[in-house]
């Protein structure tokens, strides 16, 4: 696979990243209009009784007008960041790996978090690294109408279904629900750890 145009998302799913992990290089589209119900802001992890939304609060637009996703401010108000850190530990502190990636993905939790964009990207470059993935990477300098990139822009739409089948791997939590597919890619590596990159490479997807 060639190169590959994606929106930055929180915590990406398994889906979106073995396109990443399948991709000679990313281009990610950050001239973009935000959209509501995204993956731009939430993320999915697996919880005892299955799948658990975490959603970044986003400070609303005054004048009502649209948005860049480069220009959406996260909301403080409330400890949200706490939160989702919370809910991690309560899901996969007994998985096999979570302690060995906790520590180094705790900042992303306890560091203030003002741009939605920076924050994703940030969270993108921790997780290529966890995963042992080497990524070349760029960025829009426009919208792209007609990107000459493999377009997977519509990866990021969390209401739209997708016909994406994974392998099942062992989740920690497996006995309370079925298999859970793609969740965020945070449920991948805290259960098949050093084999996630590996796992992500041999997934079949549609070209």
């Amino acid at each position: 696979m060639k190169t590959i145009l994606l929106h930055p998302s929180y915590f990406p799913t398994i889906e979106q990243m073995a396109y990443v992990a399948q991709a000679d290089s990313v281009v990610f589209e950050v001239e973009d209009n935000y959209q509501k119900q995204t993956y731009r802001n939430r993320t999915f992890i697996a919880h005892s009784n299955g799948k658990l939304l975490l959603n970044i609060p986003i400070k609303h637009s005054k004048s009502g007008k649209r948005r860049k996703t480069k220009d959406v401010i996260v909301e403080n108000d409330f400890p949200w960041q706490e939160q989702h850190w919370k809910s991690i530990q309560n899901a996969y502190r007994t998985s096999p790996f979570f302690e060995y990636y906790e520590d180094d993905l705790e900042h992303l939790f306890t560091k203030p978090v003002e741009s939605l964009l920076e924050h994703n990207l940030t969270i993108f470059e921790v997780l290529c690294e966890l995963l042992g993935m080497e990524v070349n990477v760029s960025k829009t300098v426009a919208y792209k109408i007609e990107p000459e990139e493999m377009d997977f822009r519509y990866l990021v739409d969390a209401k739209k279904s997708s016909d994406f089948k994974p392998e099942a791997y062992t989740q920690v939590l497996e006995e309370n629900h079925e298999f859970l597919p793609n969740l965020s890619v945070l449920d991948l590596l805290f259960n098949e750890g050093p084999s996630a990159l590996i796992y992500l490479e041999n997934q079949l997807l549609k070209i």
